[in-house]
């Protein structure tokens, strides 16, 4: 792809969001996209929110499961840049008509209290730089077709980065407590939707440690001169397959001692 696809790609995506609405597949439209265009996509479609006013919160890491990699035949993580407007209060509704086919995936949330980055970052330096951490909700929506409605092509990795990590929201639960207060492996939960379970997970369904999401990012942002920063919330990456949410339910998440989260959708 060229830079002017790039940005008219981000454009669409841009709009797309704006108006509740989806686009058709970038994967066949540009059925030769790579995943360095899929970030280039990704990236004029945040820079046409912060020109709009938008200002960023965090990121998002995705597809950190051996299952999720397998599906979309990759074999690494995908992130995404949360904004502010994308907050919700634990236990809040969520507007009808706010998001298109909304989706939640249940984490870890970090929130740094120093900047991290680096292309040697280490585990270390993940808990180091961590304020806290808390339970959280990700909502997930899709500004791009889930899959091609001519050949049922379903969407690619490359759609999905393009899309920002498919990211929409996060809802952060009340509980507070420091990374390295027990072993993030084991801290699970049990999802609910309308009283009914879900899924389940552990913490270990990401990367086999959630600190590692976080080690990976770094990482990556290092590639291109950039960082985390203090005071910014990091979704470590879902350990549960998404949920749909159709309108009127509500979700909840219970992480036992590690506390508990819920949101519904009007």
């Amino acid at each position: 792809m060229t830079p002017e696809e790039h940005a008219a790609a981000g454009a669409a995506l841009f709009e797309a969001e704006r108006d509740c609405r989806q686009i058709g597949l970038l994967s066949v439209k540009c059925p030769g996209m790579t995943l360095a265009d899929a970030y280039a996509v990704q990236d004029a479609f945040v820079q046409r929110k912060i020109a709009a006013g938008g200002t960023v919160m965090g990121w998002k890491i995705g597809l950190t499961s051996r299952a999720m990699q397998d599906a979309l035949k990759i074999d690494t993580p995908d992130s995404g840049v949360l904004f502010h407007d994308m907050d919700f209060a634990s236990g809040a509704t969520v507007p009808a008509g706010r998001f298109i086919q909304p989706r939640v995936e249940a984490e870890i949330a970090f929130v740094l209290k120093s900047p991290l980055g680096g292309a040697d970052v280490t585990r270390e330096d993940v808990l180091a730089a961590t304020d806290h951490v808390a339970p959280a909700l990700e909502i997930l929506d899709t500004r791009i077709l889930r899959a091609d409605p001519e050949t049922g092509q379903p969407r690619k990795v490359t759609d999905t980065i393009s899309d920002n990590a498919a990211n929409a929201g996060i809802v952060l639960g009340a509980t507070r407590a420091a990374a390295d207060a027990q072993d993030l492996r084991w801290v699970g939960a049990i999802v609910s939707r309308d009283g009914t379970v879900e899924e389940t997970g552990l913490g270990a369904g990401v990367l086999n440690d959630p600190v590692m999401g976080l080690v990976w990012l770094a990482r990556r942002l290092a590639e291109f001169g950039g960082r985390m920063e203090a005071g910014q919330v990091i979704l470590s990456g879902s350990f549960i397959r998404p949920i749909e949410c159709p309108p009127g339910c509500r979700i909840s998440a219970d992480f036992g001692g590690f506390g508990s989260v819920d949101i519904a959708f009007a």
